[in-house]
């Protein structure tokens, strides 16, 4: 009988994945403003172009790859709420600071999509991202350090989401990336998430194992043991980070089974569901900016603003108060918590 069980099981999760992904986000997720997608094939990035509801409602942005790859991340914008004109491709900002960074970042063609786009009612300037980190989660720090020097470069007002796949793990090591660490760096960046500034290391969006009817079977884990620490892939991996101010987390959800919903402890892929990640999705609110007195605060000496690590850089707060000059210009580096006017 396990040969008619593998060849359901190979329908459901390869010949026709692309097929049960497209159906999921049209039935679920049509609604949303912004999609982040990971690991996106050639196929279906075809499939999307073509899809009659999922064209209708979004337009497609694909990452500059090589063509090599079926990992490809993408970002899908509702029509109805950014102008598909606005969007501009930061991508090759975003290669010169990643590569100013220095060292061996692992990330492949294709890995990292970044843009901007305008809203198309209220004109406001957004700076999205898509990005899949490598397996053990080396890449996700500095991508995220380049990503916010990239933001630091932008227009005041701009607003920045970045979605993510960051292959991190609920205890870290010297070859993987821990998420509390990972979380620590964020923090300093004067980045949140939409799991706060400490996410839960137990709060998984992945729960996978090799099965018996799979290559490898040295690899493979009893149903039994799935639950056992050290089995399978159990990790917080997936992230929504967008600059702590910019916007409230009005809702947080995970979804393993296609309907909004999300199963703890079930095994996924399933056969309803093709991903071995969780759909994650957030409502976030546009919070007014703060005004330039409550985000900098002028201190008592002369030359000095302290900042909160929130923002990363301030304009012109001390104006009038005679402490930074009429004309103060600060730019604060990475990681520093007073800028020097």
């Amino acid at each position: 009988t396990w040969q008619p069980m593998r060849r359901q099981m190979c329908v459901a999760l390869n010949s026709r994945k692309t097929h049960r992904t497209l159906a999921i986000l049209s039935r679920s997720y049509a609604d949303s403003d912004a999609i982040f997608l990971q690991e996106v094939s050639g196929a279906m990035v075809a499939q999307l172009r073509e899809h009659p509801k999922l064209s209708r409602n979004f337009s497609l942005h694909v990452a500059p790859n090589d063509g090599k790859r079926d990992q490809i991340s993408v970002l899908l914008l509702s029509r109805s709420r950014f102008d598909h004109a606005s969007a501009t491709s930061l991508n090759p900002a975003f290669d010169a600071l990643l590569a100013g960074l220095g060292g061996d970042v692992p990330v492949a063609p294709g890995d990292v999509l970044v843009l901007s786009a305008t809203d198309a009612l209220t004109k406001q300037t957004y700076v999205l991202a898509s990005f899949h980190g490598d397996t053990d989660g080396l890449a996700t720090v500095p991508v995220v350090k380049a990503m916010a020097q990239l933001l630091a470069k932008q227009p005041a007002g701009t607003r920045h989401v970045f979605g993510m796949d960051a292959n991190t793990y609920a205890v870290g090591s010297a070859k993987q990336q821990g998420v509390s660490e990972f979380a620590a760096e964020y923090r300093q960046l004067g980045l949140t998430s939409c799991w706060g500034d400490a996410p839960d290391p137990t709060n998984i969006t992945t729960f996978n194992a090799r099965t018996y009817l799979q290559p490898q079977l040295n690899k493979a884990v009893a149903y039994k043991d799935l639950a056992s620490p050290g089995t399978g892939d159990k990790n917080p991996k997936d992230f929504l980070l967008f600059p702590r101010g910019s916007f409230g987390v009005e809702s947080t959800t995970k979804d393993n089974t296609g309907q909004k919903a999300y199963v703890e402890r079930q095994p996924f892929p399933t056969l309803t569901f093709p991903s071995d990640h969780g759909v994650l999705s957030s409502v976030l609110k546009l919070l007014p900016p703060p005004s330039p007195l409550a985000s900098c605060g002028c201190g008592q000496r002369r030359g000095e603003c302290e900042q909160r690590a929130a923002r990363t850089s301030c304009v012109g707060v001390c104006v009038g108060l005679g402490m930074c000059g009429p004309s103060l210009r600060c730019g604060m580096r990475a990681r520093r918590s007073v800028c020097v006017c």
